[in-house]
């Protein structure tokens, strides 16, 4: 069963990817910001991080930076989720690490495809 750690400040936003993400299968767990995320992230094994852009403490672009520096964390794929719409955010995920960048709100189909494929959890 693929690990998926979801780093969002948001209850609401955890709590809609937990029941989603459960709901195909997958095991979740959550972190509230960049820092507890990156402790979480190198304490466990997981299969794919989704990270938030705006978060206190830690935003998401940090978060993939700091992350890509560790060798634990280097070939997780991350998936980027924020509102934050611009070419020049999308173009900020990829250069902190991010393998892909989704606008909220992502609906149920297009996050259980994009964890599906990017975990390697085969159909």
């Amino acid at each position: 069963m693929a690990r998926i750690l979801v780093v969002d400040d948001a209850t609401t936003v955890r709590m809609y990817y937990r029941d989603v993400l459960e709901e195909a299968g997958f095991t979740v767990e959550e972190a509230v910001n960049g820092f507890e995320g990156l402790e979480k992230a190198v304490a466990e094994s997981f299969d794919l991080i989704l990270v938030d852009v705006n978060m206190p403490k830690m935003d998401g672009y940090t978060f993939l930076r700091q992350g890509r520096t560790m060798p634990e964390l280097q070939a997780v794929p991350a998936v980027m989720i924020s509102t934050e719409s611009a070419a020049q955010d999308r173009e900020r995920a990829y250069a902190a690490g991010a393998n892909l960048y989704l606008v909220k709100p992502v609906r149920p189909d297009v996050l259980t495809e994009v964890a599906t494929v990017m975990a390697g959890v085969a159909p």
